[in-house]
């Protein structure tokens, strides 16, 4: 019978050759054990866990193992990860329990004499034995904090030029505590009275978000029912701050590009009572199709989905307001896609910046006049965020930046880093992930005057 540590290494294994991420793959594999639920519990923190921590594992492993870990097959990469994950990280599982089952991993998929190997390292890491500071003395900052959080250098090495070490530190701290859920409540089905009156709900530790309608938790399986009937969304609240920042009104007509799964899509429709029209664009009609279930069991009905390439999408009438939720780095949830910082690059986000600029343009000449353009990405980096929009203002007198309303509560307005710009760091608000959106309005041309 497959074991909590052969999944997780089974997970693992799977990410080295796949761009699924590794919620999905863990998922699809536990769906096909027998695990029980503490099992399960432990498969799910070894593998969110070691992707976490992997660079400072494999220096720390580095330290014992006396060849080259980077020639190592990755299936004894990934042994010794979890190994040295266990020793260090987990109180509650006894060191000879780690090493033992992965001495048995590494029997089972690379014969006795790797797991000899295995044994040999894995009992020459301690707690004791690891002297990490003292290991990163005389290294330059970005190479300090990249092995002491786990992120890599040159990621780390351009938070400290963009936003200084405090920052950059809370950043990377943030990014490797467990991440909480981000939940909605639906004002169509409910309210946080009746929602919470509940008393199995009632009893669950939540934290508020400062945000109407959203809230925090550790616990997801207890609100799992109230999400499949439409009462909750799960979103986080950075998620949320576009949304808002748009402030679509009832009855308008929004444009929602790269729209999949849905949630900024629901969450206007919400705010907009159910009333007006959604069009959601994507280029993936599996993921509109949960858009769609969703919405159905939110109770929405003005959200209409279309699978196209939003930079060649035309619509039937020029909308109010455009929601450009663009294809980014996604650095400001590696947090929550611990996988992500290993497979993020230098040039991936050069790339993106390309694309992004075709999805504004596009939108730009889309939008009516006098209408709201709403830019959004869950990236914190200047190039992606501040640095796009500048570009777009000078490819485009025609826009120029909106002020960030009274629809954004008070307490988030502090994270306005120029008009009509909101930026969160993974760290500024308990829960939040990291994220920008920028407010952008179309000027209405004046006719011409008449002689």
């Amino acid at each position: 019978m497959i074991t909590a540590r052969e999944v997780a290494l089974n997970v693992l294994q799977a990410l080295e050759t796949t761009t699924q991420r590794s919620d999905q793959i863990l998922h699809r594999t536990l769906h096909n054990t027998t695990l029980n639920r503490v099992d399960r519990a432990l498969a799910t923190g070894l593998v969110n866990g070691v992707l976490r921590y992997r660079l400072q594992l494999d220096f720390l492993i580095g330290k014992f193992y006396h060849h080259k870990l980077e020639k190592a097959a990755p299936v004894m990469k990934n042994i010794l990860r979890l190994g040295a994950y266990q020793l260090l990280f987990l109180d509650k599982v006894p060191d000879w329990a780690a090493v033992n089952e992965c001495v048995k991993l590494a029997r089972k998929y690379k014969g006795e004499r790797m797991s000899k190997l295995v044994n040999g390292v894995l009992r020459k890491i301690t707690p004791e034995s690891v002297t990490l500071d003292a290991w990163l003395k005389g290294k330059t900052p970005g190479e300090e904090l990249s092995v002491k959080h786990s992120h890599p250098k040159w990621l780390v090495e351009r938070w400290l030029a963009a936003y200084g070490r405090e920052k950059t530190e809370a950043i990377l701290a943030y990014n490797n505590q467990m991440p909480l859920f981000g939940f909605r409540l639906n004002p169509l089905k409910t309210s946080a009275e009746a929602f919470f009156s509940d008393p199995l709900f009632a009893a669950v530790e939540r934290f508020e978000s400062g945000l109407e309608n959203f809230f925090l938790s550790r616990e997801f399986n207890t609100f799992e029912p109230a999400v499949i009937d439409g009462r909750l969304t799960i979103q986080n609240p950075t998620q949320a701050l576009a949304c808002l920042l748009l402030h679509p009104a009832p009855g308008s007509n929004i444009l929602d590009l790269c729209a999949a799964p849905g949630g900024k899509s629901t969450f206007m429709a919400e705010l907009m009572q159910n009333q007006g029209n959604i069009t959601a664009i994507d280029r993936y009609e599996q993921k509109l199709l949960k858009t769609e279930a969703h919405a159905a069991a939110l109770g929405i009905t003005i959200i209409t989905t279309v699978t196209a390439d939003a930079r060649e999408f035309q619509p039937e009438s020029r909308p109010d307001a455009i929601l450009l939720d663009a294809p980014c780095s996604g650095t400001g949830v590696l947090g929550r896609r611990a996988e992500l910082r290993w497979k993020v690059t230098p040039d991936m986000v050069e790339e993106l910046q390309a694309l992004q600029a075709e999805l504004l343009d596009h939108a730009a000449g889309l939008l009516a006049e006098g209408g709201v353009l709403l830019y959004a990405t869950c990236s914190i980096e200047p190039e992606e965020n501040s640095q796009q929009i500048a570009a777009f203002l000078a490819r485009h007198p025609d826009f120029v930046a909106d002020p960030v309303g009274a629809s954004v509560p008070e307490a988030c307005r502090k994270t306005m880093v120029s008009e009509g710009a909101l930026l969160t760091l993974p760290g500024d608000y308990p829960g939040f992930d990291g994220g920008f959106s920028q407010r952008l309005h179309k000027i209405k041309q004046q006719p011409d005057a008449v002689a």
